[in-house]
């Protein structure tokens, strides 16, 4: 682990095995924290950010989070080698958003941008109470802020949240996954061996008990607790961060919607529903409901099932595959309760919801497919996790989106038609924090992400990012 600039083990010794999701064999172990270590850690934080300049040298930031990407870059091999064995992701999505895509400019804009940033801003000369007065608004950075990583994306979220949390002038406790911490661990031995960021200003704490994490939320010295989760578990930080009035990043879960409209190139978009089974559908973006009109629902249909049969999974270290196992054993289990869900509430399995045969080994669920599915059944409403596709009819345009909006969630979604001007035009009437016209990507550390409704609270990435991590302070200097 990484606590106040010394890469330590955990003051009790333990430690806890890092498991392979497609061979379920132990690929080794990693520093156990308690409560106390944790503690150190915050203490470290709060004293780096109380007693050092990073908060107000953005120069010098800028400098560290180029350092950081450049130490990334010289291992980025091994970085990708690393996420395939403990994710379970697939090499080929290692080369889009698990590692490329990110690496790309999630240290680099947020390094940016910090001299482009509106710090400081003067308001008009005025004279509030007979007092003529000079009026300022100053940015000034959060403080120490709690970071929570989940399994499914670390390294993505885990350089995102990072990359704007520094670039912004606060310190950090940063809690990985269990199931996934070495990929935060070698940034925590990049952050000592090729940077300057000072001792303290990044904690990187490693441990298989989630109260641990919890911890973040409940100490007074933490400012801030920006989290990617699960919406259940946001609600709980929420709930234990009250006392404390903690500020929160909330990046929650979604269960997006797909809508293809009834003038689409059905041949050409239908089968891009096969998406979903992308790293065994462990995203909270995946557009895991596909809305097709009644007028050609046999006709999509068909596609999507020639589709889903097609897609290529196992081994994740095969760059063919698409897929590959899901996270933990546990996971599948609720993966699997799903689909049982799915069927017993009458919706219509077309393809898979078993294990495959041939892989007998790892934690595998075969890409699934549910046709007639009623928006109200629960595989249509929450959040599954796993390689699962709901195909739902409608009616017309103005039953699409109700069907779309008809979600306690509200995080991505995406629309497809033969006019731009009407896919907009739905896009506008979609509930939804991200939406995608015709295939358009709207990723990218400039862009931000974050969700309406129960898919969360705030903004990562982009200016509204940055505007996530800062106070804001009104200062006023009398005009003599």
């Amino acid at each position: 682990m990484l606590i106040d600039g010394e890469l330590v083990d955990a003051a009790s010794g333990r430690t806890f095995d890092n498991i392979n999701p497609a061979t379920e064999e132990v690929l080794g172990q990693v520093a156990d924290a308690s409560a106390e270590d944790m503690q150190r850690a915050i203490a470290a934080a709060r004293r780096a950010f109380d007693e050092t300049s990073w908060s107000t040298d953005h120069a010098f930031r800028a400098r560290c989070l180029m350092q950081l990407q450049a130490a990334i870059a010289a291992e980025i091999e091994e970085l990708r080698a690393e996420l395939v064995a403990e994710v379970g992701t697939p090499i080929m999505v290692t080369r889009l958003a698990q590692l490329d895509s990110p690496f790309e400019d999630a240290f680099a804009w947020p390094a940016k941008y910090i001299e482009e940033f509106a710090w400081e801003r003067e308001l008009a000369l005025t004279s509030p109470f007979g007092v003529r007065s000079r009026r300022y608004v100053w940015k000034e950075a959060m403080g120490v802020v709690g970071s929570i990583v989940p399994w499914n994306y670390p390294f993505e979220v885990t350089s995102n949240k990072l990359a704007q949390v520094l670039a912004t002038g606060n310190t950090t406790v940063l809690k990985p996954a269990p199931d996934t911490p070495w990929n935060a661990t070698r940034l925590g031995r990049l952050i000592v061996e090729h940077t300057d960021i000072p001792a303290g200003v990044v904690n990187i704490v490693t441990s298989a008990d989630h109260l641990v994490g919890e911890e973040l939320t409940l100490d007074p010295r933490v400012d801030m607790i920006s989290f990617t989760g699960s919406t259940v578990t946001g609600k709980r930080i929420m709930e234990k961060g009250a006392a404390t009035l903690k500020r929160v990043f909330l990046e929650l879960g979604g269960k997006s919607a797909m809508i293809v409209l009834d003038d689409a190139d059905f041949a050409s978009v239908v089968p891009s529903g096969m998406s979903v089974c992308m790293h065994a559908g462990q995203g909270c973006a995946m557009q895991t409901r596909m809305l097709l009109p009644r007028s050609r629902y046999d006709e999509g249909v068909e596609l999507i099932t020639a589709a889903m049969k097609q897609v290529p999974y196992g081994d994740p270290t095969d760059p063919n595959n698409m897929m590959g196992p899901v996270v933990s054993e546990k996971q599948r289990a609720r993966v699997e309760g799903y689909i049982a869900k799915g069927i017993a509430e009458g919706a219509n399995l077309v393809l898979g919801g078993g294990r495959p045969a041939h892989l007998p080994k790892g934690w595998f669920v075969e890409p699934t497919l549910f046709t007639d599915v009623d928006n109200s059944m629960t595989i249509a409403q929450e959040e599954i996790f796993g390689p699962v596709l709901a195909v739902i009819p409608y009616d017309d345009d103005d039953d699409a989106v109700r069907i779309a909006n008809d979600s306690d969630f509200g995080l991505s979604g995406g629309v497809f038609s033969a006019s731009d001007e009407r896919g907009l035009a739905i896009a506008r009437r979609i509930r939804t924090g991200s939406i995608s016209v015709n295939g358009g990507v709207w990723y990218g550390a400039d862009s931000p992400y974050g969700g309406y409704k129960n898919s969360g609270i705030g903004r990562q990435n982009g200016v509204e990012g940055f505007e996530t991590y800062v106070e804001t302070k009104a200062v006023a200097i009398a005009d003599k």
